[in-house]
């Protein structure tokens, strides 16, 4: 009996692991679910025809990018929502995944994915219409479609290739295709992290800049990547301008963090209580006045002709400070 309730109790934990990775991505073959759950493809078969009764509409595809994948649905245990609560928990997400709480951008994102999953038709185009009544007062991110966010994320997740129009330097809309890798969120915009397979590199891309976006059918094997949220930040704060420009600044990696927005310098920690400031401008005054206002002692580490900037401007404010001050002539009283 002790094995047989350990048997029972084994199969039930197997199964909702299986659910769970069919929660992950979109679609699994038959093998690679064996593989995670360490069984027998004809397990996984019996495991299926398990969930099929327990009323997950879990469907099975043949051939080249078949498999299986649990498909949409309203009947769908343990989360059983009437149509106006799935409404108000998908606006609700989607003010979270626009920047209204916090740190909940990403959470928001990742479970909306996830409700989108199982929405009906009719339910996904009534909350794509009632996202647009959610607004965000100044400082908010800068507006994306959440249906190009939930098609993104959802291509990240099952490492499936993803198509969008993209405006060159010239502003032209050319198709892009890429892997996509990861969704990054700053304080003001949405970035995607792909392999450009047109350029055969990594590249980044804002996402309320895309336009008909797209996920394939086609996997791709995933690639070794650069830190995301590092990359992205390293190209918004400096790769994106015609200069870039480093400085070692007297104070802790922390204080300086606190004073320039993470969109603006990239602040890496270094010995003795000092830091490593990356940033970037179209001019080499404005990114040495940025640093020179943090006020905080600093040297200049690249690039060279930014030390005669700081010669100059130096001279600037001397003569500034030491000119005679003007004064009004004075006025007779009427």
């Amino acid at each position: 009996m002790g094995v047989a309730g350990g048997d029972e109790r084994s199969t039930t934990e197997r199964v909702l692991t299986l659910l769970g990775l069919l929660q992950q991505r979109h679609v699994w073959t038959g093998p690679e679910l064996a593989d995670r759950l360490g069984v027998t493809p004809r397990t996984v078969r019996r495991d299926v025809e398990r969930l099929r009764k327990l009323g997950y509409p879990v469907h099975a595809g043949l051939g080249v990018g078949g498999g299986y994948r649990l498909g949409p649905g309203q009947d769908l245990p343990p989360l059983l929502l009437d149509d106006e609560e799935a409404i108000a928990t998908a606006v609700s997400l989607l003010a979270g995944a626009g920047g209204a709480v916090a740190g909940a951008g990403d959470a928001a994102l990742r479970a909306l994915t996830k409700l989108d999953r199982v929405l009906p038709a009719r339910l996904r185009h009534e909350v794509r219409a009632l996202s647009g009544s959610v607004e965000f007062f100044d400082g908010g991110r800068a507006p994306v479609d959440p249906g190009a966010l939930m098609t993104l994320a959802g291509a990240c997740r099952d490492e499936v290739e993803a198509g969008f129009g993209y405006p060159s330097g010239t502003g032209e809309v050319r198709r892009r295709r890429v892997e996509p890798y990861r969704l990054v969120a700053s304080d003001r915009r949405w970035y995607l992290l792909a392999f450009d397979l047109d350029r055969d590199d990594w590249r980044s891309f804002r996402v309320d800049r895309m336009t008909e976006v797209s996920a394939r059918t086609w996997r791709f094997a995933r690639r070794t990547a650069p830190d995301a949220a590092a990359y992205v930040q390293e190209g918004v704060a400096s790769r994106v301008y015609a200069h870039q420009a480093r400085f070692l600044v007297h104070a802790p990696a922390g204080t300086v963090r606190a004073q320039i927005p993470a969109s603006a310098a990239v602040v890496r920690p270094r010995e003795k209580e000092r830091c490593e400031v990356l940033c970037g401008a179209d001019d080499l005054d404005f990114v040495l006045m940025r640093v020179l206002l943090l006020g905080h002692g600093f040297e200049v580490l690249d690039p060279p002709e930014l030390v005669e900037r700081c010669h100059a401007l130096a001279e600037r404010l001397l003569s500034a400070g030491t000119t005679a001050p003007v004064v009004a002539p004075d006025t007779e009283e009427t």
